[in-house]
């Protein structure tokens, strides 16, 4: 698959599931149940024990059904590990240029982080794939709206406050995609190993998002 074609598979699908966990052994679980309710890229934060292994694992797992990814990435040498693990995005909370010049080097999507619209122009500039806005919590989809007024050729995805509730609203606010995070990697759900209602909610955030896009259009 292409890099295009995996950047495409993000945008159907609508959602990036970020996960933490602090059970590493967990997170081929929760990615796969993800999957199955049609989320196509999962987030494996750096931050989480055993985040290279679980990488690994889960891109062996999931080949062909979802794209793993990893997030919470700070500098070239993570975003290298991560990719050389299986990791076929990769995404920062910040803008690092090196990060983006390691993953062009190995033709991977990369989402680096930005808040101010100086800092996600020069994001875009340096070769971003996407600019994460982040975090999107107290700036809200009127911001995205915003800023596609002046900025129409960036293409942007809101991480950070986005829920079932407003994630409509920044899709329809120029998002190309939304990143979830603890509302739909629900701790309690994890804790229980309910696979199947994780699966459930997956799914009920895909149709959401395609619902909304049909309204937009």
């Amino acid at each position: 698959m292409t890099k295009e074609e995996q950047l495409k598979g993000l945008v159907d699908s609508g959602i990036v599931a970020v996960i933490r966990t602090e059970d590493g052994d967990e997170l081929v679980s929760i990615c796969k149940a993800l999957a199955a309710g049609g989320v196509m890229g999962c987030e494996i934060t750096m931050t989480s024990p055993g985040a290279t292994e679980a990488i690994a694992k889960a891109a062996r797992a999931l080949q062909g059904k979802a794209l793993i990814g990893a997030g919470s990435v700070l500098d070239p040498e993570t975003a290298r590990i991560a990719i050389l693990a299986g990791a076929e995005f990769i995404v920062s909370p910040v803008l690092n240029q090196a990060v983006i010049r390691m993953c062009k080097r190995y033709g991977k999507i990369v989402i680096p982080g930005a808040f101010t619209p100086t800092e996600i122009l020069s994001a875009w500039e340096a070769g971003a794939d996407v600019v994460k806005v982040f975090p999107a919590t107290k700036l809200g989809p009127s911001f995205l709206k915003d800023l596609k007024g002046p900025l129409p050729q960036v293409k942007l995805t809101p991480t950070g406050g986005v829920n079932l509730g407003n994630l409509g609203e920044f899709l329809q606010a120029g998002a190309l995609f939304v990143g979830v995070g603890s509302a739909l990697v629900n701790k309690n759900m994890i804790r229980e190993k309910d696979w199947e209602g994780l699966t459930r909610l997956a799914s009920d955030y895909v149709q959401a998002a395609r619902k909304a896009r049909r309204r937009e259009n």
